[in-house]
């Protein structure tokens, strides 16, 4: 059983989408990281063992962007067939195929080295290789969901919910309790031509109309997320036994939905396609940070000056009791805005001075957290993370002294890379803002340097034009242009009249017979030119694109101009071109 050791400045603990989005912000700004994973493949609870779909904020116009849209606009690329298997490669890709990141996976974290209250090293043994793997780092985070290093480093945390009064929150208990929200194991339904019969294991449940609590079934529409247990007891401890248990349960389910329910007849051709035997987790340890995020602030949409993140789900608390919960529903979605601002002080511990938190284990309430802890707001906390991770190498500080000093420039790189920040408009480079705008044709020329780069309200921030169309910037001097920066319409809605069948979901919850292949959102610009304009006048192609599918796209330049312009030539679908933003980088 070899040991070695590894160096780097940053280390991140967990690769579901917060520490993915942590560690790749981190690299891609320079910084050289290391990626602990326990799992074979990243993504977390959305990965093929557990199958969640990226859910985020409620609204138009809401969706996420920066590193998440990302990735599922490659999936949308790659993934014809919306394939579980598909995503977990397009996931691996990113991962592993970036620089200044090295990957660690199938590695449980289970010790760490500490000076007082800062972190030296942590060390995880890696089951498929045997071997002991201890990482040094300068700075560290905590993107585990189960806030693995919290007890490991005496950071401060806390399981549970709190007492009404702590926090004057008025969905939480009387009392303060141990209590959380519970686990599942989900299950996928496939659709067929012909009958497909079940036969239940003996072990399975038997359920009936009167023991189904009147639970949702439909399985073309619902993972049967309700299916839930171990909120009323430890939810890392008792993992093992609510696995067991949860199969039991979800077996017996199916069963109930192919032999016993009234509407079995409009599953007939329905057949169970994946059980997982991997318990999806919402909540366990949470850090104290900087700042608690409470119910209230939630609901006062979150509007501190160190913004870094949003939400926008529903405080969707469940009951612990979980499938054992007699009434009609599982769960509880309290009010909340959308969007509401998550500050970054929630982001780092309070008494751990080099040690970040990302994601579920976030400083929060449980009553908070129950709006936080979805996937696409997670990570949105992550980029944030790997990002001020990049500030305070580059300036020796620790995560504390980011938000002392440098919490408007982390805000502005955030912008830089496609993440809206609410209430904040994104500062256009001085070259752009003092240019002569000219657009062949469309209208709203203007908006592709208001520094809004989505719609909002019911507002167009975009310029809209046909194909063919061209928009050029011509400056006062010339300038030197490292990169353009652009951001297309990716339908940030994810609907289109012309597909009936497309759902703002990431994946379906079941396949059906004539459900429509994945492809990029017809709005997205696929094919366009990009030329620059010489001290005489004469313009130059410098990037030809014929099959973009990405949203923020940068096109290097490397050259002094008086002027760029864009044509978009060929969209994914739609008929008009639609453009946020043209900046220089």
């Amino acid at each position: 059983m070899d040991k070695y050791t590894l160096q780097a400045d940053f280390c991140v603990v967990g690769g579901g989408l917060a520490g993915m989005a942590a560690a790749v912000s981190a690299a891609r700004h320079g910084v050289k990281t290391i990626i602990i994973q326990d799992r074979p493949m990243f993504g977390g609870n959305s990965s093929s063992e557990v199958r969640m779909h990226v859910c985020g904020a409620h609204g138009e116009n809401r969706r996420e962007t920066g590193f998440v849209e990302e990735l599922l606009l490659d999936n949308f690329y790659y993934n014809y067939s919306e394939s579980y298997s598909i995503w977990d490669a397009v996931l691996h890709g990113k991962m592993n195929f970036q620089d200044n990141l090295t990957v660690i996976m199938n590695a449980s974290v289970n010790a760490a080295e500490c000076d007082g209250n800062h972190v030296k090293s942590v060390t995880a043994w890696q089951l498929t290789t045997e071997h002991w793997i201890t990482v040094e780092a300068k700075l560290f985070a905590d993107c585990s969901g189960d806030g693995i290093l919290a007890p490991l480093t005496g950071a401060d945390f806390r399981m549970g919910r709190e007492a009404r009064h702590e926090f004057n929150e008025s969905i939480a208990p009387i009392e303060a309790d141990t209590k959380t929200m519970g686990l599942s194991c989900l299950f996928q339904a496939r659709e067929y031509a012909t009958p497909q019969p079940f036969k239940p294991m003996p072990w399975a449940y038997k359920y009936t109309q009167a023991n189904m609590f009147k639970r949702y079934c439909d399985v073309r529409y619902t993972n049967m997320w309700w299916m839930e247990v171990g909120g009323m007891g430890d939810s890392i401890a008792d993992t093992e036994k609510c696995r067991h248990e949860l199969l039991r349960i979800a077996l017996g389910v199916w069963d109930y939905i192919k032999n016993e329910s009234p509407d079995k007849e409009r599953f007939e051709n329905f057949a169970l396609d994946w059980q997982g035997f991997l318990p999806g987790k919402r909540e366990s340890r949470r850090y104290y940070g900087e700042h608690i995020l409470t119910q209230n602030d939630v609901e006062a949409e979150g509007r501190f000056e160190d913004v870094v993140a949003y939400g926008g789900w529903s405080m969707d608390d469940h009951f612990p009791e979980g499938i054992y919960h007699t009434g009609e529903v599982g769960t509880i979605f309290h009010p909340a805005p959308t969007p509401f601002g998550i500050p970054y002080r929630t982001l780092y511990s309070r008494n751990i001075d080099n040690l970040f938190c990302a994601g579920r284990c976030h400083s929060a309430t449980h009553s908070a957290m129950s709006a936080t802890r979805v996937m696409a707001t997670c990570s949105m906390m992550g980029q944030a993370v790997g990002t001020a991770a990049a500030i305070a190498i580059r300036d020796g500080l620790n995560p504390a002294g980011v938000y002392q000093r440098s919490i408007a420039e982390l805000q502005k790189m955030l912008m830089d890379d496609d993440v809206w920040i609410p209430w904040k408009l994104r500062e256009m480079s001085k070259p752009v803002q003092e240019a002569e705008l000219i657009a062949s044709a469309g209208a709203g020329a203007e908006n592709v340097r208001n520094g809004f780069d989505r719609d909002w309200e019911g507002v167009s921030n975009a310029w809209e034009a046909p194909l063919g169309s061209s928009i050029e910037y011509r400056f006062k001097t010339s300038v030197d242009i490292d990169k353009v920066r652009i951001i297309f319409d990716s339908n940030l809605n994810r609907k289109d009249p012309s597909r009936p069948r497309e759902r703002p979901k990431n994946m379906r919850y079941c396949k059906l017979e004539g459900d429509e292949p994945f492809s990029p959102p017809t709005t997205i610009v696929k094919a366009f030119r990009l030329e620059v304009m010489d001290a005489a006048g004469n313009w130059q192609i410098v990037a030809e694109e014929n099959n973009n599918f990405q949203r923020h796209v940068r096109v290097p330049v490397n050259q002094h101009a008086c002027g760029i312009r864009l044509t978009p030539l060929q969209t994914w679908g739609a008929e008009c071109v639609r453009v946020f933003s043209i900046d220089l980088i």
